[in-house]
């Protein structure tokens, strides 16, 4: 069983990659909280914490884990000082520590528009300006690793089906449950292909639809 740090745990979805993993066969998470208060939540349901904050030193979150999924962030209405502490400044922080501990795989929860991000209004530039640099330091960082790019998230129920291109030209959403069914997806080391790609609802299985993505590289939908 290879335990998955999971960094952004406490938030939406990292609580629901907290869940699928722990029914997950081959993984155990290890949820990477901020907050004494939030470990309940994760202990009723057997899920181990480990106490980090991203805008101090959270190099002990690392000890004895094979993966990350980064799944944290301030969201796109917090303010630019904490934007960039959060989302890039922390995330660039954890990359280079799974570097050091020698992480085998990094997974990352970008955004939809960080491919493009100049060109966003400038309400959500500083969010994607910030996301896309995170994204830039793993794609060097020498890990092997996964950037999962998300449309606009819901609360809805988990259909295990999705549709995948490197850009897309629409706009669309997905649940969170089935993004953090990909996320997981992407853990597993053996995949190959340029593993950088949006993702929205779709009527393709998860795992049939990455797999035609990294093949091809052409959009699946």
């Amino acid at each position: 069983m290879e335990k998955i740090l999971i960094i952004g745990a406490n938030g939406k979805t990292g609580r629901l990659i907290a869940e699928q993993l722990s029914a997950h066969a081959d993984y155990t998470p290890v949820a990477m909280i901020r907050d004494k208060s939030q470990k309940s939540f994760f202990e009723e349901k057997g899920i181990a914490t480990v106490s980090g904050d991203l805008e101090e030193d959270f190099s002990g979150a690392f000890d004895g884990i094979e993966k990350v999924i980064f799944a944290a962030g301030s969201g796109s209405k917090t303010g630019k000082d904490k934007t960039k502490l959060v989302d890039e400044i922390g995330a660039i922080r954890s990359i280079d520590l799974a570097k050091q501990k020698q992480i085998k795989k990094y997974v990352m929860l970008s955004s939809r528009g960080a491919e493009n991000a100049e060109k966003a209004d400038e309400s959500m530039q500083h969010y994607l300006l910030a996301k896309k640099a995170a994204d830039e330091h793993l794609k060097t960082s020498g890990l092997p690793y996964a950037v999962v790019r998300p449309g606009k998230l819901t609360d809805g129920p988990y259909t295990g089906k999705i549709k995948v291109a490197p850009v897309f030209n629409e706009k669309g959403e997905i649940s969170r449950a089935d993004v953090a069914a990909v996320l997981i997806h992407m853990l597993d080391t053996s995949l190959e292909g340029t593993q950088v790609f949006e993702i929205l609802g779709g009527k393709v299985d998860i795992p049939e639809s990455v797999h035609l993505f990294l093949k091809s590289g052409q959009p699946v939908v």
